[in-house]
């Protein structure tokens, strides 16, 4: 008997996915999937293609995007889920994710001029043609020098040149993870923090973080990751209990980025049950959420 499964965290080409939106609605109804999420960085670009399609093959679909934040412990990632339609619900946060893409868009800038510098004969344009639309990073000034056999792989790349602390390295300038929180709760979205065991903290830290973005509006943990392990699973399932959050769970799909990675089934054997979803809805009806 096949067990009705969801998948909350999913990438497109609005991002850095290599599937467009609907391509990606379209994969999950032939899969079986009963609901998904668009969870594309920084943007809500591909939320109106996939939600049509979702419509048209009678899958369950969920509006959302992924914010990266700042912490002592590293990058912690934050999923707004069930993000409204109305423009003047969710204008403040489409203005500051205009800001992350344009603070992208700089530091890309900075390293293809730090590049130039060190003698390599490099662009963001050809960084840009490279990614095909979908967002520009290291990875793709990396490949460029791959191509131009500046380097020897990708992992070269970012050992002499790429890498934090390296000549043509440019550090991220993140928000906050209270200022991602406030900002996807404003807009009327479910906040789930995600993969938080992937965070370079221990569980006391994790927990410590915790403690300041349950009060912020944080609902939910992302217990279920394709880089979760069993491990990983039961503390963030213990951490949830604790703090009185819900629990999410997804794939974290992007396509031919991470190959290894299977939309709906993720790496590993994960599988993110339907009952996952029926508890966000029973939780999202007990805090007057609205669609």
């Amino acid at each position: 008997m096949n067990i009705p499964c969801i998948d909350l965290h999913i990438h497109s080409t609005a991002s850095d996915g290599t599937d467009s939106p609907s391509a990606i609605v379209r994969k999950a109804a032939e899969l079986g999937l009963e609901a998904i999420a668009l969870t594309d960085h920084d943007t809500l670009d591909g939320l109106t293609d996939a939600e049509s399609t979702a419509q048209k093959e009678g899958i369950i679909f969920i509006r959302g995007c992924e914010i990266s934040t700042e912490t002592p412990w590293g990058e912690a990632h934050f999923l707004g889920l069930w993000i409204p339609h109305e423009q003047e619900r969710i204008a403040a946060l489409e203005s500051a994710l205009e800001g992350v893409r344009q603070k992208r868009l700089e530091r890309n800038l900075a390293m293809a001029e730090k590049l130039q510098r060190l003698g390599f004969d490099v662009s963001y344009e050809a960084a840009a043609e490279l990614a095909g639309g979908r967002v520009v990073g290291r990875p793709h000034f990396a490949e460029l020098l791959c191509r131009m056999k500046a380097v020897k792989d990708r992992k070269e790349a970012f050992r002499l040149y790429l890498g934090e602390g390296c000549a043509a390295y440019e550090p991220r300038e993140l928000m906050k993870p209270e200022r991602a929180i406030t900002l996807l709760k404003d807009a009327g979205a479910l906040v789930s923090m995600a993969h938080p065991r992937l965070l370079h903290a221990s569980v006391a830290e994790l927990s410590q973080l915790l403690e300041t973005l349950k009060p912020a509006g944080l609902d939910a943990l992302e217990a279920y990751h394709s880089e979760h392990n069993a491990g990983d699973v039961r503390e963030c399932v213990e951490l949830a209990d604790r703090f009185g959050l819900q629990l999410t769970g997804g794939s974290d799909y992007h396509g031919l980025p991470k190959p290894k990675i299977a939309l709906g089934s993720g790496k590993g054997g994960l599988r993110v049950a339907r009952h996952v979803y029926e508890k966000l809805m029973e939780y999202r009806l007990a805090c007057g959420m609205k669609d």
